[in-house]
């Protein structure tokens, strides 16, 4: 897969995860793509943050700093609207890689 594709995916698992969850800071999106794929999926903080960082850019989520569970500070994540739209596109796109790549594999 080219690197768009893989960067597209860790944005579609974020975005989907942020969709389903609501505000969560990047640990909790972290654990939560790794339960959600029983432990198949897992991202790398360095990965992550990055991404995230570009989305907020973008326009397609938000955050504002807060205190976790344990009374530390860190950066909570919640969907805009623009992340939204984002979302329905980028699970279309994965939709069709997916459906593409079953049409070869059954061919192949």
């Amino acid at each position: 897969m080219a690197k768009n594709d893989l960067q597209g995916t860790l944005d579609l698992l974020v975005l989907k995860t942020l969709d389903q969850n609501g505000t969560l800071h990047g640990y909790g999106i972290v654990l939560h793509i790794q339960s959600a794929s029983n432990d198949l999926l897992r991202v790398e903080e360095g990965s992550l943050y990055p991404a995230l960082h570009r989305m907020e850019q973008n326009g397609w989520i938000s955050s504002e700093w807060s205190l976790t569970e344990t009374n530390r500070r860190a950066k909570y994540y919640k969907l805009t609207p623009q992340g939204r739209r984002q979302l329905e596109a980028a699970q279309e796109s994965f939709d069709q890689l997916v459906r593409g790549v079953r049409a070869v594999l059954r061919y192949a």
